[in-house]
């Protein structure tokens, strides 16, 4: 079997429009690639069968999540080629590099322990909103192993197979769960010095971030409470993070103000607690000043996501109170 005919590529998408003809225009056509749509309005199904690629629909009975896709891709894939070795999995929002399949198979070829590869992935546009540079920023991971890693990566059958492939449970996080239980059973996530491609965040407006950086701190706060002990370190501390800044802080703050004006206490009850924040945004300023015309809002956006990311954690510890199935959480 030659390197080619070793790889499936499943692209996931959802009303991505002209994003999605540009994505699929990098890929081959072939018969091992696949386009899985989750409930698309804009003709994504029809456009991709227009270029000779296998495309189908996800049925509405459950939530559309990219776990969900993710899965039915692999395994339509694996249905009608058992021989495929390696899984790439692409969004509809991002562009493959030219050389990165035969990159990624050739990682995956020369490191047989593992389980999943990724390359350096960057942002289309990312000086055209400071949120989409914060984006593109993101997306920087060392070359070596790695903790985890996002959804556009390519993955070897042996590993994620035995592994139940992604939680289809899971609005967001999902990647990052898979890392976690394939490195569990011995496998290594590799992060490869090697184009992997373009994303097209597409984030110019304020609430789109914010929505963003909502649906991380959902998927900080249900891997920690799923796995304990054993979830990603970085993740255990993100989770603190926003903890201590969204939480712990404020509500110290509101204790100080009713200290200050019922017990007569100092002035230095309320105003230590605010500086705290005062300190965290020159601190964060300092640091990207000289890096990015955008430190002063970098600053302040980064003390302002913890806000976000706790309201999304709320949202996961919330659900079973809710009465209602979990949706993803869309910022296009």
């Amino acid at each position: 079997m030659t390197s080619r005919h070793k790889l499936g590529i499943v692209v996931i998408g959802r009303n991505e429009g002209e994003r999605l003809k540009a994505c699929l225009a990098k890929l081959p056509n072939g018969p091992t690639t696949v386009y899985v749509d989750s409930g698309s309005q804009d003709g994504s199904v029809e456009f991709a069968r227009g270029r000779g690629i296998d495309a189908f629909s996800l049925t509405s009975d459950k939530p559309f999540t990219a776990a969900r896709g993710r899965n039915a891709g692999i395994c339509h894939l694996l249905e009608r080629h058992p021989d495929l070795e390696f899984i790439q999995t692409v969004d509809g929002d991002c562009l493959i590099d030219d050389h990165w399949l035969e990159k990624g198979v050739a990682a995956l070829e020369a490191h047989p322990t593992a389980g999943v590869v990724f390359g350096s992935l960057r942002e289309v546009n990312p000086e055209g909103s400071l949120y989409n540079y914060l984006c593109d920023r993101s997306w920087n991971a060392p070359v070596g192993e790695a903790e985890s890693c996002g959804g556009i990566a390519m993955h070897r059958v042996a590993a994620i197979r035995p592994a139940g492939g992604f939680d289809e449970t899971l609005i967001a996080g999902e990647e990052s769960d898979l890392c976690l239980k394939i490195r569990k059973a011995g496998w290594s996530v590799l992060s490869v010095d090697a184009e992997m491609g373009l994303h097209d965040a597409a984030i110019f407006e304020f609430w789109q971030w914010r929505r963003r950086m909502r649906r991380t701190g959902y998927a900080y706060a249900e891997h920690v409470a799923r796995n304990g002990k054993e979830s990603l370190p970085s993740w255990k501390r993100e989770v603190l993070r926003f903890s201590f800044w969204g939480l712990a802080l404020p509500l110290f703050i509101v204790f100080a103000a009713f200290s200050l004006f019922f017990a007569n206490r100092s002035l230095l009850w309320l105003a230590a607690p605010l500086s705290l924040y005062l300190l965290q945004f020159f601190r964060i300023w300092r640091r990207e000043r000289g890096k990015s015309r955008y430190a002063i809002r970098i600053a302040l956006l980064t003390v302002y996501e913890k806000f976000a990311e706790l309201a999304g954690a709320f949202q996961f510890l919330t659900k079973p109170f809710a009465g209602k199935r979990s949706k993803i959480i869309e910022y296009k």
